[in-house]
């Protein structure tokens, strides 16, 4: 007779938010020491790294743990390439001499509008303004892609993420539950 596996489940309150393009979008500027990287399928593998590194040991990690392996972040970026509506113009990277810090995707989700579906600058590089300018370069991709409105999906315990949506511009619409099997 075998164990039965007893589960629990975890229920993680996320904001869904947007924003409408028609305002101003500030230009994203990065510090002197970092550069833009535009996307090139040749670096779907700098993507998932980087995206993994921001996340691993993250709540977004608990509440996908895709987020906090490297095989599921390479997966999603697979996933996200695939995307109908995947928009080059809305995914960058960012490097300095170290390395690749900061990644962003954005994709066309039904509407028409752009969907951001994660930004990721890795902890030592936190505080520098590089989330802000992910955020604004995926906005101008969307608003050269001919969309007029964007949003985001934000878990409400990261506090530090909802105040830089905020300061963009993005306001919330919905609040979503996420449950989570523990």
């Amino acid at each position: 007779m075998g164990r039965d596996r007893v589960t629990s489940t975890t229920y993680y309150k996320r904001f869904r938010m947007e924003i409408d393009l028609a305002g101003a979008i500030a230009m994203p500027r990065l510090p002197g020491r970092f550069v833009w990287v535009p996307w090139q399928d040749s670096l779907i593998e700098q993507h998932a790294e980087v995206k993994y590194r921001s996340f691993a040991g993250e709540i977004d990690a608990a509440v996908f743990p895709a987020l906090g392996d490297p095989f599921g972040c390479r997966r999603l970026m697979f996933e996200i390439r695939r995307k109908a509506g995947f928009l080059p113009e809305a995914t960058w990277l960012i490097a300095c001499a170290e390395g690749y810090v900061g990644t962003v995707q954005g994709v066309m989700d039904r509407g028409p509008i752009g969907a951001i579906q994660n930004v990721g600058v890795l902890p030592p590089y936190r505080g520098l303004g590089l989330g802000r300018a992910l955020v604004d370069r995926a906005l101008q991709g969307f608003r050269h892609a001919g969309l007029e409105r964007a949003f985001l999906e934000v878990t409400a315990e990261n506090t530090a993420a909802v105040k830089l949506y905020r300061d963009v511009g993005f306001r919330r619409c919905k609040t979503l539950y996420k449950a989570v099997a523990q």
